[in-house]
């Protein structure tokens, strides 16, 4: 064993060697240097723990190809495209909604080029980036008025600081969600300065437990969409008419943290559970507040909707900076509100909305020609099995959809092998284990991805 250590060169050796030297054309000398540490802390670890024969040769191609490989590893950006094959349609840690070539492409106009963000191109003077979206918004959910920040936690956060600093919130008991991220309901209307008033029960609240907890300092009564987890059972809550009506009453603003925004209605797909904007504010909802890259299906983004002199007071208010939308996500934003209206069929263009309603023998026969592409490069152990697939993204919890995976099994690998050798390809594949095997579940993975999953599971196969 110290023999052999002994044997390893010294860094600055090997940085003499005509092809480790070769490195620094396409790579830094520093790069190279460290690269060369790495490789040889490696195989010193090796050698002592007893789990290394002989040494590398290390003016041979094999060493070269080992440190260049670590280079060009490195190199690999830290965020980057992954194959989507969970079946999770909105999976938040896969970055949620992919987009329509539409938003790619303005995304691609306005970041390679100076906009007009904030100037008016009518008047020739300043404007608004509030703007861009803003009628669009209002068209389709019928509200006076809108306002896009970045994100639907920075949305509620604007919504009671400009509404209820310093006064009271009253919310169901039903309602106190936790959101990602382990952020709390409660913890958000404390640092807005408002003040928490809970009623009801956990699976019981009724319009006269928000009535008898309205007093002089009562200023929002907040509904919170309970998307990521459902009460099943001796339950009641109150119509939103009726909450409106109470809010009329007493002067009070009656707003809803919706979280996932829909915008056309997806009951025929049996997605039953997730109210539809417009009707939220048809209601005589005040303030409602949604994703846009949730069941929208576009970027990350907070969409304040509902009535104009209410948001005219949020677009003053001092927090609006520090949660401003940016330009490519403003601009992502309006190109796929555009493909919610004609000539336009967004359940064909928004990837969202397209996955959620495809046909279950269309995603079938995607997997089919999975499993014969992978037979036609001699890979066997791939078979079609019934999946469910879930909209994910903390929407419709319960409600799983019909779909179908390639089930696979390669010789010497277990699923937990296969597993991590799909998730470090120069593609990485998503999928998950079931029953001791890999699945991969064609709803969320498109028609052109077939190919890439296809030469990563036969290169797999075939070390």
């Amino acid at each position: 064993m110290n023999s052999q250590l002994r044997q390893i060169p010294q860094i600055e050796t090997l940085l003499r060697l005509p092809d480790v030297l070769s490195l620094t054309d396409a790579f830094s000398h520093s790069e190279v240097a460290a690269a060369l540490r790495d490789e040889l802390g490696d195989l010193r670890a090796a050698v002592l723990a007893g789990k290394r024969g002989e040494l590398p040769d290390f003016n041979g191609a094999a060493f070269r190809a080992a440190v260049e490989d670590r280079l060009t590893r490195i190199r690999q950006p830290n965020l980057r495209a992954v194959i989507n094959a969970t079946g999770i349609i909105i999976h938040t840690n896969l970055g949620r909604a992919r987009l329509a070539p539409e938003a790619l492409q303005a995304m691609q106009d306005v970041g390679a080029h100076p906009s007009n963000l904030e100037f008016n191109l009518e008047t020739g003077k300043r404007g608004s980036r509030y703007a861009h979206a803003e009628a669009l918004i209002c068209e389709l959910t019928g509200a006076e008025a809108a306002l896009v920040v970045n994100n639907c936690a920075a949305a509620v956060v604007l919504g009671l600081m400009g509404t209820a600093t310093g006064r009271k919130v009253v919310v169901s008991r039903g309602e106190l969600v936790e959101i990602g991220g382990s952020f709390r309901l409660p913890d958000v209307i404390a640092q807005s300065g408002a003040t928490l008033k809970e009623v009801g029960a956990t699976n019981k609240t009724r319009t006269r437990d928000y009535a008898d907890a309205i007093d002089d300092d009562t200023a929002v009564l907040l509904k919170s969409h309970t998307s990521n987890f459902k009460i099943i059972g001796f339950t009641s809550s109150p119509k939103r008419e009726d909450l409106a009506e109470l809010a009329k009453a007493h002067d009070l603003i009656l707003m809803e943290d919706l979280g996932s925004g829909v915008l056309i209605n997806l009951a025929p797909y049996g997605l039953t559970d997730e109210p539809v904007v417009r009707d939220i504010l048809a209601a005589g909802v005040d303030l409602v507040m949604f994703s846009g890259d949730k069941l929208l299906g576009g970027p990350q983004a907070g969409i304040i909707a509902g009535r104009a002199d209410i948001i005219a007071g949020l677009r003053s208010h001092p927090l609006l900076r520090a949660l401003r939308i940016d330009k490519l996500s403003l601009a992502a934003l309006e190109a796929t509100l555009r493909l919610y209206r004609a000539p336009f069929d967004p359940l064909k263009r928004v990837p969202v909305l397209r996955m959620l309603s495809e046909p279950v023998i269309e995603v079938e026969a995607r997997a089919g020609l999975l499993v014969a592409m992978l037979g036609d490069m001699g890979v066997t152990g791939a078979e079609v099995v019934p999946a469910s697939a879930f909209v994910g993204g903390g929407s419709l919890p319960q409600q799983d959809l019909a779909s179908f995976a390639v089930s696979l099994h390669l010789e010497g690998l277990s699923a937990d092998a296969l597993a991590e050798a799909l998730r470090k390809g120069a593609m990485p594949i998503i999928g998950r284990i079931h029953q001791g095997r890999v699945q991969l579940d064609m709803r969320t993975v498109s028609d052109d991805e077939l190919r890439s999953i296809a030469a990563a599971i036969g290169d797999i196969a075939s070390r």
